[in-house]
């Protein structure tokens, strides 16, 4: 592997400390925070692609989101390991491709529903959405993934973030 770059560097370290933590308490905790990151940069990047949208058109923001994050994978192929793009014509089943259309009507749906309901409505929505969707997934064993047996505390767990929209959309009259 040849890098000559320091994000390069960065992101192969980060890629080899990924591997070496996926077991156990460190990999349990190396998850958590990547998660909390991610939540965090999704609803920054929800407020941005909503302003955007607003000094632009829907299309032009989404195409521009789209395309900035392909550069962003681009540039991180070409300072990592540079595996073999030709890989993809192999993926089966066909539909697991279908991701970067998913993250095209994932951009579009975060920008208007922000814009409609504001950043913390929209969020606490979309999450619970996110997580009683995932439950499914996992209890019926969708898409390749691991079936999860039926849990009540899992049901109840969405069940009280449900109530948390509910709350959080309360207002006094």
């Amino acid at each position: 592997m040849h890098d000559f770059s320091f994000l390069g560097y960065t992101l192969i370290k980060q890629q080899n400390q990924l591997e070496s933590v996926s077991d156990g308490k460190l990999g349990i905790m190396w998850g958590i925070i990547l998660a909390l990151i991610s939540g965090a940069l999704m609803s920054i990047q929800g407020v941005f692609n909503t302003e955007v949208t607003k000094q632009t058109s829907l299309w032009v923001s989404t195409g521009f989101v789209q395309l900035t994050a392909f550069f962003v994978c681009v540039i991180a192929w070409l300072c990592t390991g540079r595996e073999n793009v030709a890989l993809l014509t192999e993926v089966r089943p066909w539909y697991l491709l279908t991701g970067g259309i998913l993250g095209a009507f994932i951009t579009i749906t975060v920008v208007q529903s922000m814009g409609s309901l504001g950043p913390a409505q929209a969020v606490i929505i979309i999450v619970t959405s996110q997580v009683a969707v995932a439950y499914l997934i996992e209890l019926f064993g969708l898409f390749g993934s691991s079936q999860a047996s039926f849990s009540w505390r899992k049901i109840l767990g969405l069940l009280i973030a449900i109530a948390g929209i509910v709350l959080f959309r309360w207002e006094k009259a």
